[in-house]
């Protein structure tokens, strides 16, 4: 089925364009997408990617990405974009299809403030900034007045109730990595490159005989979207009756300026799925959560501004890119938040009845933006609760929302890859998986608009008219948004270009 996909997906490529979007699609892949989680951006986890490793020797390992903190200014100083301590952030593998984790990385933040002072009128002052005096390199410079580092512990079975074991660092077998600060500007960092390269480690997983790599950083947000536009009433200015060779361009990129923290880990393939089993498709996702409660200090002293306690509580949850965004009803979006894979009964109808496709006929249906008309969508069953039958269905699955990655299916290296996945002939890009080069936006445009009707999965050609029209947001992604190898996202955009 798999290279029947890809000879289907190429040959379709070739009638007239809409360039639809609504407004929905603004929130971005997952930025900002539910109410409650716009007062915690700290815990807003806006991507996840899951993929073979495409750096050159590489190919053996899968790659898993969990972004947070949206819309990032290079120049939020001075306390810049600081991980939460209080929250307890988690990636997710199920590798047996039951829509339950059997593997969880979870990830805790410490913030250490120097105190470093200077002597003012003969008295020591605590300065006001997270760098003291001048330029900083390598980890955990005297230079930076404020140390954030983190610890990693592997869970197997229940995330809450399973057995944890730290992850350490196989060079030195510590516990504890140190997080480079944000990309202030060039004076205060030279080579943000090189500092940043500093903090990317190898790691003993416990469990596995293979070391991993991992990072946790700024960078610049690799999602591509066109906001502006779409927020003023789909003002978008790409032609919406006739195809144009530069429709999939017209618009900007209103990330082009943001950047984003990113968790990074680069595991063995044999270390993540099942042990024993013959299946190679996983499923990930990635939460966070926080504490159920709070107290404020009406007097802070330090970092005493309140006090968090009782059990986890999740409020973020991201697997499948903008299904709280485009799929969820508004009513849901926390709830969806808050909730399980295991759970996610509870959504279907959201997915076998959606009501999206129906607002783009109603937008733009004088152009030829027709919905498709096969219910329950088993199309889109396939793409967002099952995987697709062939490609990256687990042999026994239950239907729950996540990445599902065939890990059986060799990467292709930077420069080769297909920018729409399986439906541009790509099968180990999106929906197998995601990687920093799948234009999701175009992708699931054209999927809920019946792209895979035409591809014979889950439904057929004649249920939706309007499956072979490119739609698009405008705005494009190509191979410079994106490194070659590891951590493969680029270097954040800093607060001062000037040197």
């Amino acid at each position: 089925m798999m290279s029947t996909i890809s000879k289907r997906a190429l040959a379709t490529a070739l009638l007239g364009t809409v360039a639809a979007a609504w407004s929905p699609w603004a929130a971005a892949s997952s930025h900002r997408e539910a109410p409650f989680i716009t007062q915690h951006p700290k815990t807003d986890g806006t991507d996840f990617y899951l993929f073979r490793s495409y750096e050159p020797g590489r190919a053996g390992f899968v790659t898993l990405i969990a972004n947070y903190v949206p819309l990032q200014d290079a120049y939020g100083g001075p306390n810049f974009f600081h991980m939460d301590p209080n929250a307890l952030y988690e990636i997710h593998i199920d590798n047996n299809g039951d829509a339950r984790e059997d593997l969880t990385f979870q990830f805790r933040f410490t913030n250490t403030n120097k105190d470093n002072t200077l002597t003012v009128g003969g008295k020591q002052v605590a300065i006001p900034l997270v760098i003291n005096g001048g330029p900083i390199a390598g980890v955990n410079p005297p230079g930076l007045n404020v140390r954030e580092t983190y610890t990693v512990s592997l869970v197997r079975g229940d995330r809450r109730g399973g057995s944890r074991t730290a992850v350490l660092n196989a060079d030195t077998g510590g516990a504890v990595f140190d997080k480079p600060v944000d990309n202030i500007g060039n004076k205060s960092i030279p080579d943000y490159a090189a500092y940043a390269a500093a903090h990317v480690y190898n790691i003993t997983i416990p469990g596995c005989g293979t070391p991993g790599r991992m990072f946790v950083g700024q960078r610049k947000d690799p999602f591509v979207v066109n906001l502006g536009e779409t927020f003023d009433l789909i003002n978008i200015k790409a032609p919406a009756t006739e195809f144009a060779a530069n429709a999939e361009r017209a618009a900007r990129d209103d990330l082009d300026d943001k950047n984003v923290t990113a968790i990074e880990l680069e595991v063995a393939a044999a270390c993540l799925t099942a042990p024993g089993a013959s299946d190679p498709v996983i499923g990930g996702w990635t939460t966070a959560s926080l504490r159920q409660g709070r107290l404020l200090n009406p007097a802070p002293q330090g970092s005493t501004a309140s006090k968090e306690g009782g059990p986890w509580t999740q409020v973020s949850r991201l697997g499948m890119p903008l299904v709280n965004e485009v799929v969820i009803g508004l009513k849901d979006k926390d709830g969806f938040n808050s909730s399980k894979p295991s759970a996610d009964g509870q959504f279907a109808t959201y997915v076998t009845n959606p009501t999206l496709p129906a607002l783009i006929e109603i937008l733009f249906g004088a152009a030829g933006a027709k919905a498709p008309t096969n219910f329950p969508r088993n199309d889109l069953v396939a793409t967002f609760l099952t995987g697709v039958k062939g490609l990256n269905q687990p042999a026994h699955v239950t239907p729950a929302e996540m990445l599902r990655l065939n890990t059986a299916i060799a990467p292709l290296a930077k420069g080769a890859q297909n920018r729409l996945g399986v439906i541009g002939g790509d099968n180990a890009g999106f929906p197998n998986g995601r990687r920093p080069g799948d234009d999701v936006v175009d992708i699931a445009l054209r999927v809920v608009m019946g792209k895979l009707c035409t591809l014979n999965i889950g439904c057929v050609p004649g249920d939706a008219p309007a499956g072979a029209l490119h739609f698009t947001d405008g705005a494009y992604l190509d191979d410079s948004f994106f490194n070659a190898a590891f951590p493969y996202l680029k270097t954040p955009i800093p607060g001062s270009p000037q040197q």
